[in-house]
């Protein structure tokens, strides 16, 4: 067996049911879920019509490249949103469909690792768990850089020693975070932009929130806008990940993109065609529809707005919790320890949070993830408004 399986850690969700187990919560209130991060607003009707209307595709194999329509299509969203010059995204060469970030960002970091070098996968803390593991089983060691309120719940780059950048391979960013909601700036991308040219690292850029916020006028910037602002057309040791699941409801599509530099996707289709993970035909089809239309976009963020507003209206009060810049969590203090605190609001309440301390590494004894509860604010309004309440009840309660 890989050695290096034995150094994976249990996925939060594991460790949150053996927090859970045993305990029986009030029969006479529904479970209410803000636990896990899916998507629970309906899919757009006219991407399902697609996928059916496609399904002859399923005689056909499909390539790794993807076709020339998706990666078109993908390519102009990618001017549209992030103000990337036209013609500066070849969609032979600087996008390639993948079935979902998640696989993506494993699969990248297996490509990218210089296992001869014994090199740094950096990553802010708390953080996605796939950045850890996808290190791990690439022969790299995981560097966690802590993501604290006095900072804007980003990284402090500027705190990071040139011996660590100096053995950096592979920065990842996520923006907006998970599950901080943090944005990182244009003016800091331009900044590790820089880092990497000077210290020779990639950046894995995982933007599938990028389409959650608030402000309709003004849309946050990513990577590829760093790299539009900075003329560098090339996208040199630069690269992002979107996803069709949070921005348009489509998590069992299992379809996004990685784009950015040529040469460093030239290597990664490489692998990925003996990885055997080809985006299904009709699949693509489907993806078309749904990267070339924005009103289901600015629909779902209607959505989410609301809850947001009917949330932190009822639990401001009693609860350190303010709006994220994006995304769909909410990264609040718990008046308890955090393991405690979702034990004992399961027992009493039946509603489920994640504990903040189950999303990050201890490092040097200290875990910045402690102290906070992580909720996704995916399920229907009336459920989150529900949730809130038992919550408030709950923490008066204490």
């Amino acid at each position: 067996m890989n050695p290096a399986l034995a150094h994976l850690q249990p996925y939060p969700f594991e460790k949150l049911r053996a927090l859970l187990g045993g305990v029986q919560p009030p029969a006479g209130k529904s479970a209410i879920a803000l636990s896990i991060g899916e998507p629970k607003h309906r899919s757009p009707s006219f991407v399902g019509e697609a996928l059916t209307a496609n399904l002859e595709q399923l005689a056909v194999y499909p390539t790794t490249l993807g076709i020339p329509a998706l990666r078109e299509a993908i390519a102009h969203w990618c001017e549209r949103r992030f103000q990337v010059p036209a013609e500066w995204l070849d969609p032979a060469r600087h996008v390639l469909p993948v079935n979902g970030t998640r696989e993506a960002l494993f699969a990248f970091t297996q490509t990218v690792v210089d296992r001869e070098h014994k090199g740094l996968v950096v990553s802010p803390n708390p953080f996605y768990q796939i950045y850890e593991g996808a290190a791990l089983l690439a022969g790299a060691e995981p560097h966690y850089l802590p993501c604290l309120a006095e900072n804007g719940f980003n990284p402090d780059f500027d705190a990071v020693s040139a011996e660590t950048w100096q053995r950096t391979q592979i920065l990842f960013l996520c923006s907006p975070g998970n599950p901080t909601g943090a944005l990182i700036p244009l003016d800091t991308l331009k900044r590790l932009i820089a880092l990497a040219d000077q210290y020779d690292f990639v950046i894995a850029a995982d933007e599938c929130y990028s389409e959650l916020y608030f402000d309709e006028q003004n849309p946050p910037a990513g990577l590829l806008s760093a790299c539009a602002a900075l003329g560098r057309r090339d996208f040199k040791r630069c690269v992002v990940f979107h996803s069709l699941s949070k921005r348009s409801n489509l998590p069992g599509l299992r379809s996004g993109f990685v784009a950015g530099d040529a040469d460093i996707l030239k290597a990664f289709l490489l692998y990925r065609t003996y990885h055997g993970c080809a985006m299904p035909v009709q699949t693509q089809l489907a993806s078309v529809a749904a990267w070339n239309d924005e009103v289901h976009v600015r629909a779902n963020r209607v959505l989410y707005r609301e809850k947001f507003d009917a949330v932190l209206d009822i639990l401001a009060p009693v609860m350190d919790v303010q709006r994220p810049d994006g995304g769909f969590y909410l990264w609040a203090k718990s008046p308890t320890d955090d393991a405690t605190f979702t034990r004992e609001l399961f027992a009493h309440e039946h509603v489920t949070v994640v504990p903040g301390s189950y999303l990050s590494r201890e490092v040097d004894g200290f875990n910045p993830g402690a102290g906070r509860v992580r909720m996704a604010l995916v399920a229907p309004l009336a459920e989150c408004v529900e949730a809130a309440q038992r919550i408030r009840h709950f923490i008066q309660g204490l």
